[in-house]
């Protein structure tokens, strides 16, 4: 059975960093695309990041861009989430999802309910940002 597993999650004061990873039970090739989503209480779920494995792309939520980097080692098999300048708003819970399915990656950080379309899922680790 496939599966992510998240990790590094934690409280941190606004402005700071913290670094999530998300471990693949097989290769991070295996899958067309993979990345983070994030959920805040009372809110949508909303994709934040990701990378294409058919072209290598990355992509940004527009909220993040400038501030998350995604990154990968295809080595380890894990997916990288640096996050720096938080802000109180990217309180949330961060998911790992991936598809092996061929999609409009873009969609991954722009469209609503793109989440409904990812068939694997982690189990989420807590981002707190707070003073």
């Amino acid at each position: 059975q496939v599966q992510l597993v998240e990790s590094g999650g934690g409280l941190v004061q606004p402005g700071g960093s913290l670094r999530l990873s998300c471990a693949t039970s097989g290769s991070t090739l295996d899958y067309y695309v993979i990345g983070w989503f994030r959920q805040a209480p009372g809110k949508e779920r909303e994709g934040v990041s990701c990378i294409s494995n058919n072209d290598g792309r990355s992509y940004y939520a527009d909220s993040v861009k400038g501030r998350f980097t995604i990154s990968r080692d295809n080595a380890k098999n894990t997916v990288y989430l640096q996050m720096n300048s938080l802000k109180p708003e990217d309180t949330a819970v961060y998911y790992c999802a991936a598809t092996r399915y061929p999609m409009d990656v873009d969609a991954y950080v722009s469209v609503r309910d793109i989440y409904r379309y990812l068939e694997v899922w982690g189990q989420g680790t807590l981002v707190t940002v707070s003073s």
